[in-house]
């Protein structure tokens, strides 16, 4: 019984501490998850400004470095802008960010499960390219990301240890 009182003591503490998470409005609803937060959007340049700065911040708020925090950010950045260059502007997405002991998991889902994301033919060091080196990039950053079905279409997952 002791046990259950002190977990549940802890529940409330780590509840108490969660950071702030901006208003629902059109297009934009945020919830808090376990360490983390869920984001429903509709794709527009607001939405992603405030998904990203989130994903700067709230990882940092349950533990995670700066550095681990950046690289979580870069990541989703990426998968929203795939994203929208899938399925078009105001795509509806999901994303979750949250630390998962000494690591942070970025997942971004979207409506296109046909659309899987494809490499290109692109040189990372090439001073000519515009676009093309992400899924490389997320390599470095994320190795073993995966795509899986979700129930929205498909899930992007990316799993960044901590630096």
């Amino acid at each position: 019984m002791d046990d259950m009182l002190r977990r549940a003591r802890m529940d409330d503490q780590r509840r108490s501490q969660r950071p702030v998470l901006p208003a629902c409005v059109p297009g934009l609803y945020v919830q808090h998850r376990d360490r983390g937060f869920v984001a429903h959007i509709t794709a527009s340049e607001a939405a992603f400004s405030t998904v990203r700065g989130l994903t700067a911040s709230v990882p940092m708020a349950y533990g995670a470095s700066q550095a681990t925090a950046d690289t979580a950010e870069w990541l989703a950045s990426e998968l929203l802008g795939n994203a929208v260059r899938a399925c078009r502007d105001h795509v509806p997405l999901v994303v979750e960010v949250y630390v998962t002991g000494r690591s942070v998991q970025v997942n971004v889902h979207d409506p296109a499960a046909d659309l899987l994301p494809r490499r290109s033919a692109v040189a990372m060091d090439s001073d000519n390219a515009e676009s093309g080196r992400g899924l490389a990039l997320l390599d470095m950053l994320a190795p073993g990301w995966d795509v899986v079905s979700s129930p929205v279409g498909k899930q992007i997952r990316c799993h960044i240890d901590a630096k």
